[in-house]
This record gives structure tokens, sequence and C-alpha cells, in this order.
């Protein structure tokens, strides 16, 4: 078996299973050994009942004391026992598995392993694993892998095809010259591969991930080193004319509010790179709220004023309809055509935007990757725009910038990253900063809190949804289920409307759901046929509601500072005073002292800097808060001084 051969070569693997794999993106073999875990089982010793806190995921080894129960809930058969040892009970929680009370039974012992929640006076494990004394003893110290899952893939199905290539992973080449290896003390690469799909300990697992984020790093600063030689010599061939620089100033006086200082600086930036000899290349990083959007706006102005098209590359389909409703209502006094191009539209409606852009009969056009794809042909592409960058790769980016005659770049993004890692990870492009945010901007007011706090905190979104406002609830992924994030957002979706009342409209939205059905969502809550938002991280990047003026995150000791700070950012948008609740289930001195930190500041390039601080380089564990990037395994907050063994190692290279 060779690492080009397709997953069907895999013993196990036919075509069926094989088309699950490709949703996931493995088609060949080399695919499938860099599919690593999002994250790692412990089994460790049982521990008494009775020293269980929420958000501990432990063992216990209990009796069970109560008969199986299976009751019917509004989307799931509900089966619940009880459980104990000599120190305390436990409550076991299971959803849509019924044969379990064919297979536990009272006066029976099994060790449970999952993560706890507190509901009143009670302990709840939900989800548990269960195994008898013997089984377990086997399991003890062991990590089992949690690979990313999709409808049809399981995690069992996975660890049993890697475990059959096991031997090619062994057998993986180096690329990093063996003296940068040693002076870096990296482990080889095929030591750090084999050790991420197979690990013996947190230590040896730990040194993989180093090795691992390393090369990622490498394979970027490479690349982004590439790109900026090429852009260099590139002849600027779409320059500004001069009725367009007389006219921005027009344009800016009719937007009907006065440009920050941040705004003015990165407008004028843009304008005198379109103006000089070789192309721009520039990235505009702002804050949350700042008012990119307007600076992007200008620039499209300018470029079509100048009788060049424009393309905005945004992540997602809400984000491009949301911008393309803005831009066309800024655009229409000027008789600017704006276009619209993502995946849903028919093939018929797609055609009909080829040949429109083909023809030059639109003059801007804002889509998602489906703007990079060979159908997508333009008259005269003069600017290439990128929102939310970091969900952007530097192959999507490149393929873009291909698309026109040498077209000028421009990216923007929302992601607080230190200046001296920007200067880094964006080695080809200058970069403009804004900082301020809008006037009438009201500044968020945070708190945060201990998991009994929620009670009052659904009062208090009660009594803003009451207002007339709307609220975001955030719940992290649950990573002892093969379902992921998608069953705790819906179990919490049925409690919260329980908690909130008849005639509050809840309802929930998670990465595992279509395209199509995620964009219906938002968009009703967008039209406010929706009062709380029950959601993963999915809702991080960029929707705009300035109706919305709560958000709760559940779990926040779990996601990193950066991405609180983003995530927080989908509230106070509008004029009206907005709200974030924190709640902080592990109680710490170490999570009190990173969650005061977005208590007491909105300022995210203070907050990204101070994240650097507290968590520090070693730190493997937990929810992924930088976001893609071309990273899998990477973080540049968790692996700051990796990316600077990085960025050295590429000067020597």
């Amino acid at each position: 078996m060779n690492l080009s051969d397709s997953v069907t070569e895999i013993k196990g693997i036919g075509d069926k299973t094989a088309a699950i794999f490709s949703k996931v993106g493995v088609v060949t073999v080399d695919d499938l050994i860099h599919y690593y875990p999002r994250n790692y089982k412990l089994y460790e010793q049982p521990v008494p009942v009775s020293s269980l806190t929420e958000g501990d995921r432990a063992a216990v080894f209990c009796r069970i004391v109560s008969g199986v129960a299976v009751s019917r809930g509004r989307r799931y058969t509900i089966v619940t026992l009880s459980a104990a040892d000599d120190s305390g009970s436990v409550k076991m929680l299971w959803y849509n598995m019924p044969f379990l009370r064919n297979v536990l039974h009272k006066g029976e012992s099994f060790v449970f392993v999952g993560t706890i929640r507190v509901k009143g006076a009670s302990r709840v494990m939900e989800m548990p694993e269960y195994y008898t004394q013997f089984n377990y003893q086997k399991m003890l110290s062991t990590m089992q892998p949690v690979y990313p899952l999709v409808s049809g893939l399981t995690n069992n199905m996975v660890t049993k095809s890697m475990r059959t290539v096991a031997p090619l992973i062994n057998r993986s080449e180096d690329w990093v010259r063996p003296e940068l290896i040693e002076r870096f003390g990296l482990i080889p690469l095929s030591k750090a591969m084999y050790t991420v799909h197979f690990p013996e300990n947190k230590e040896e697992l730990g040194k993989a991930l180093e090795r691992l984020a390393f090369d990622e790093f490498l394979h970027f600063i490479l690349d982004v080193r590439k790109m900026k030689e090429t852009n260099v010599k590139l002849v600027n061939s779409h320059v500004l004319t001069s009725e367009a620089l007389s006219r921005i100033d027009g344009f800016v006086a009719g937007l009907g509010f006065k440009l920050t200082d941040g705004q003015k600086n990165a407008v004028d930036d843009i304008m005198n790179d379109m103006r000089l000899e070789h192309v721009m290349s520039r990235l505009i990083q702002g804050d949350v709220g700042s008012g990119k959007t307007v600076v992007a706006a200008a620039a499209l102005y300018m470029n079509a004023v100048s009788g060049y098209q424009g393309a905005l590359m945004v992540p997602t389909e809400v984000l491009a309809q949301q911008h393309f409703k803005e831009l066309t209502r800024i655009f229409t006094p000027y008789k600017i055509k704006v276009g619209l191009l993502t995946g849903s539209l028919s093939a018929k409606e797609r055609r009909l935007v080829y040949e429109r852009l083909r023809n030059g009969e639109i003059d801007i056009v804002v889509g998602t990757h489906a703007l990079i794809t060979d159908s997508v042909e333009y008259k005269d592409l003069g600017l290439v725009i990128t929102d939310e960058q970091h969900r952007f790769g530097v192959k999507q980016r490149e393929k873009l910038g291909l698309k026109g005659n040498a077209p000028h770049v421009l990216i923007m993004s929302a992601t607080p990253i230190p200046r001296t890692l920007a200067i880094i990870l964006y080695a080809d492009l200058d970069i403009s900063v804004i900082k301020e945010l809008p006037a009438g901007r009201k500044k968020i007011k945070n708190c945060v809190v201990g998991t009994d706090y929620r009670p009052s905190a659904y009062r208090f979104i009660q009594s803003e949804v009451r207002a007339g406002h709307q609220a975001y609830v955030i719940c992290p992924m649950v990573e002892e289920s093969e379902t992921v994030d998608a069953e705790n957002v819906v179990n919490y979706t049925d409690e919260l409307s329980r908690e909130l009342g008849y005639g509050i409209r809840v309802e929930y939205l998670h990465g595992r759901m279509k395209e199509q059905e995620k964009a219906d969502i938002m968009n009703r809550f967008i039209a406010h046929e929706i009062d709380v938002l029950v959601s993963t991280t999915v809702i991080e990047v960029g929707i705009n509601n300035p109706n919305a003026t709560v958000m709760m995150i559940e779990n926040a000791e779990r996601f990193g500072l950066a991405q609180l700070h983003q995530l927080r950012g989908r509230v106070g948008r509008g004029d009206a005073q907005s709200y974030c609740i924190f709640i902080n289930v592990k109680k710490t001195d170490d999570s009190m002292a990173r969650l005061k930190v977005l208590e007491e500041s909105n300022d995210g390039f203070y907050i990204a800097s101070e994240d650097l601080k507290l968590r520090g380089p070693g730190e493997f564990f937990g929810i992924r808060q930088s976001g893609d990037m071309d990273f899998r395994v990477a973080d540049i907050y968790r692996h700051v001084d990796i990316l600077r063994m990085a960025q050295e190692a590429a000067l020597e290279m």
C-alpha cells in the first residue's frame, strides 16, 4: 500500500465507506494519516462520587441503586438511573439509548466515565461510558483519540483504519534538516505522526503536537514568503483614476456618519497603495465592530469608479448575504451594480452571475468560496477583498488573486493578533490597524459568574427578550459524544425552553447542519423570528444582528480569551446597552484570573496579549481559538514560541 493509494485499498473500506470519508476530505491513505484527532479521552483511576465537581470528566465505580427508567422527551428518548458508592450518589442520563434497560440492572456495579453537571443538589453524568471493573482495568492510563466526525462516520471506523496504516506512518520522511530538529529539541516527524494517533501519555503527546505545530507554521511561513516574492514583482495594472481620487471624499461624506481616525488612515493607506507602481497587498486589522466593512466599501468604490471589478469573499453564506444587502444599499445611488455568488444558488442563477461577471455587467461581487471555482471568469478584476482572513488559507487567497490580471489584494481580520505575531504570519502584507469603535457604540457590560448564577442569567435573558431584544447562548463541544457538538446544543435548547417558559422562541444551531439550514436559522434570527439562539462557536464569524443584546457563554473557561472576545463581538452592534455573561464552571483561580481579563476590558488587542501571557506554549488541550489559517494542530496563541522557532528555521531554509 502507498500513501497515494485510495482509502479503498485499506481493509474494511469499500466504496460506500470511502464516500463517507470523502466528506471530511479523506480520499487517499496520506489524507487519512493527516486526519488528526481533535481531542483525547483520558482513562484514569476512579474517584469517589463526593469529590466530583461541575465540569469534571472522571471515572466512578458505582453500584446501580435504582431501576432503569425510560421516558420520551420532546426530541429524545431519555434513559436514567441512580448509582452510588460509599461517598454519595450520581444520576446517570443517556439520550436515544433505550436498549440500556436490557444491559444495566439494579444491583450491578460498573465504572462510569463522563462529565459531571450539577443540577440543584444533585450530580448528573450525561452520556457516560460504562465498563465492567475488569474491562476498565485494561483501559487505565490510556489515551483514546477522538476524531472529527460526520454523519455515518464513527470514531471506531477511523481508529480501526488508522491501525491498518500504522506501518506507513512510521515510514514518514522528514523534510526538515536534522541539525534544525536537534537545535529546537524536536522529535522526528515519523514519531510525531505516529504518537498523535497512538499516544502513550500526555508528555509524549505534547512533544508530538509541538513537532506537528512547528511543521504547519514552517509550511505556512515559507508559502507566505513565496507569495511576497511574487507580489513584489507584480506591476500595478489597475491604477486608481483621478476621478476616483476626487470623488472619494464625497462618497465618505454621503455615508451619513464620521469615520474614526483608524478608518480614515486605512482608507488613505489603500488609496496610496492603489496608486503605486506595484499591486497592493494589505491587511486591515480591526477589533470586533471597528467598522472594517466601511473601509472595504470605500476601496470597492474607488476601484469601481476607476472602471475595474471588485470581489469580496467571506467564509459563510449568511455573511455573504448580509454584505450583499448592505453594499447594494450603499452603491445603488452611484449606479454601481453588486452581485451575489454562493453555493446555494441554483445552477441557472449561477450561470447568469458567471455571464454578467464575464461581460462586466457586475461591478462588485460578494460571495463565499464559490468565487474561486474554475467556472468564474472576470472581465477585469482589479481588487480582491477577503473578510475574516483567518478562515481562509494561503492557497485560497492565492487562487482568488490569480482570477484577475494581478488584482490588488485587501485582507480584513477581526482576529486580535499582537503586532509581533502579525508581522510573522502576514509577512507578505502591509498592515493597517483600526483600534477605535465607531461613535455611538456602547461598551459591552461583562460579568464572570459561577454555575449558581444560571437561574439569574435565565431571568435576565427573559427580561431582555420581553423588552424586544434577542440573545445568544454558546455551548462548547461535548468531547465525549460521537455526535460531537450537536447533542449538547440540542439538549440545552430543550432545557432552556423549559426555563424561559412559554412564548419565548428558542432554537439551536451547530456545525453539523447543512449550509442552507444554518443560513435559514441565522436569517430567521436576524428577522427576529427567533428570540434566543443556542449555538456552538459556528456564530463567531461576523454575524451582524444589532437587536441581540445578551451573550451568555457556558463553560467559558474552556475557550481561549481571543475566541471569547470574538464571540462577545456578536452583541453590542446596535444602540441598546449589551451584556456578556461568562459562566465559569471550573471556578479555579487560574480560570478566574483569565476570565477577569475579559470582564475588565473590551480591547481585543490587549486581550490577545494577555492570552499569550496567561496560556503559554505548553498547553495543548482544549478548544482551538485562532481559526483555520491552514492549521490543523498549530495555534497562534498556545504555540507562540513554536511560531518563532519556525520563523527562525524559515530564514535559514
